[in-house]
C-alpha cells in the first residue's frame, strides 16, 4: 500500500455522509468552552465542496439576523460530530457564489424530487 493512503485511511473518518452542493445540512460541531465541551449545530446550504480525500472541505452559507455566514469545514476534522442532509436541492452548478448576491426568498433553492 502506498505510505500516503496509509496515512490518509489512518485520519480519514469512516462514516461519511454523501452530500452535494445545494443540500441544506446540518453541521454538529464540537466547541469547547473552558472545560466543558457541547455541540453547536450550524445550518446552511452548502455551496462548494473542494478537493478530495483527506483534504475534503465544504463551504456552508446560512443567513442569520440578515447577514449571510459562511463558515468552511474539513470533511474528517475531529471537531465536527456528524452532517445530517436535511433537503436535497436542485442545481446545476459545482459552486454556487450566486447565492451571495441574494437575499430571502431569492437565495432560495428548489428541492430535488427524489
Amino acid at each position: 500500500m502506498d505510505i500516503i493512503k496509509a496515512i490518509e485511511s489512518e485520519y480519514s473518518k469512516g462514516n461519511a455522509v454523501n452530500f452535494e452542493v445545494g443540500n441544506t445540512v446540518k453541521v454538529h460541531l464540537k466547541i469547547k468552552e473552558g472545560n466543558r465541551e457541547r455541540i453547536q449545530i450550524f445550518e446552511g446550504t452548502v455551496i462548494k465542496i473542494q478537493n478530495s480525500g483527506i483534504n475534503k472541505t465544504f463551504t456552508v452559507r446560512k443567513i442569520s439576523e440578515g447577514i449571510g455566514v459562511e463558515k468552511t469545514f474539513l470533511v474528517n476534522s475531529p471537531k465536527i460530530e456528524k452532517i445530517e442532509v436535511v433537503r436535497v436541492g436542485k442545481v446545476r452548478r459545482a459552486k454556487l457564489y450566486y447565492l451571495r448576491d441574494r437575499v430571502g426568498k431569492a437565495a432560495r433553492l428548489k428541492e430535488k424530487n427524489v
